[in-house]
């Protein structure tokens, strides 16, 4: 997470949690398993081997209720704050820093970093996560510093979520396709030049483009040969089964890629109509390189569990930390 977002949550985590005794949010719904509140958390498994942020906004939200004597609900989050998620770093600022700090303490637990590289021009089509560099030479810096900051770390990169799918479904214009296409590329290639980093661009999610032939040609433009694999479901709420068989399907027609699957809140799976901060959802699968697929993997947290989609659902604005939503999607999960 960048300085920038970790300031405005710190700054919300008290505000949120003061306005929690009264919120009607998603803490409890309709999808909750019946005595989950009294399940202990279970550890970040052995087999994954990325690391956890311990002043992540969910750990910081555990230290608060302790202190309010929530202690139950303190507990179930620990779901969440105890398994590693993706570092978002953001576009507004120079991104070497937080990725620098990020690595260098995973470096010292023997861990692997986990980003998400997220500031292509004309991003999110101008919707909650509006934004992005301002312009071709602006972003090849951004991610110029990112790289640089990697270094000889072990790293794992989700690059440019919905990048590649809206140019597939038309809502990124046309007159700036080639130039995303050109700019992905250049990224994927930057990235590889460190030593020991891993670069998977973002696929879209089995109910978004259907067709995964669809994608074949405009990832191939933005050079995914040169890249690690492709990232399926991120932010989205699909199930690991379904996910898993349009990720094969695509790893074919690109030739046997692999692939990784965010299954940070896909555990109750989608809610039809729904895709921004959907009631009665759970945690999914955790993080984890064992997933019994070849082609896949891991299973990541990419989205980080507990940051809002956008000002929908009453919620936040996009990345924002709503810790009732967070305590629903622990509540919810079945491990």
């Amino acid at each position: 997470m960048s300085r920038l977002i970790r300031i405005r949550t710190l700054a919300a985590l008290t505000v949120l949690g003061l306005a929690a005794a009264c919120s009607s949010a998603t803490d409890v719904d309709e999808a909750s398993v019946t005595g989950a509140d009294s399940r202990k958390s279970d550890p970040a498994p052995s087999s994954s081997p990325f690391w956890v942020d311990p002043d992540s906004p969910a750990a910081q939200q555990i230290e608060l209720w302790r202190r309010e004597g929530r202690t139950q609900d303190a507990e179930l989050l620990r779901r969440i704050a105890d398994r590693p998620a993706a570092q978002w770093p953001a576009g507004e600022i120079d991104p070497g820093p937080d990725v620098r700090t990020a690595t260098a303490a995973a470096s010292a637990e023997g861990r692997t970093a986990l980003f998400v590289a997220y500031n292509i021009p004309h991003r999110d089509c101008g919707q909650h996560s509006a934004g992005g560099a301002a312009d071709a030479d602006a972003y090849r810096q951004w991610i110029g510093s990112f790289a640089d900051a990697l270094g000889e770390s072990r790293a794992l990169v989700v690059l440019e979520p919905d990048a590649v799918a809206h140019i597939v479904d038309g809502c990124t214009p046309g007159e700036y396709h080639a130039e995303r296409e050109q700019l992905l590329g250049e990224a994927i290639r930057r990235l590889k030049q460190q030593p020991h980093t891993k670069v998977y661009l973002d696929a879209g999610n089995p109910s978004w483009i259907k067709e995964p032939g669809k994608l074949v040609e405009p990832l191939r433009r933005a050079g995914i040969a040169e890249a690690d694999g492709f990232a399926l479901n991120v932010s989205n709420f699909q199930t690991d089964d379904a996910t898993k068989a349009y990720g094969l399907r695509l790893s074919r027609d690109l030739g046997g890629k692999h692939f990784v699957i965010d299954s940070s809140r896909n555990g109750n799976g989608p809610l039809p109509g729904v895709w921004c901060n959907p009631p009665g959802r759970a945690l999914g699968t955790p993080p984890t390189t064992e997933t019994g697929e070849p082609a896949v993997d891991a299973y990541l947290w990419v989205k980080r569990p507990g940051e809002s989609d956008g000002t929908c659902e009453g919620g936040p604005d996009a990345g924002q930390w709503w810790p009732e939503y967070a305590l629903g999607l622990a509540r919810n999960a079945r491990s």
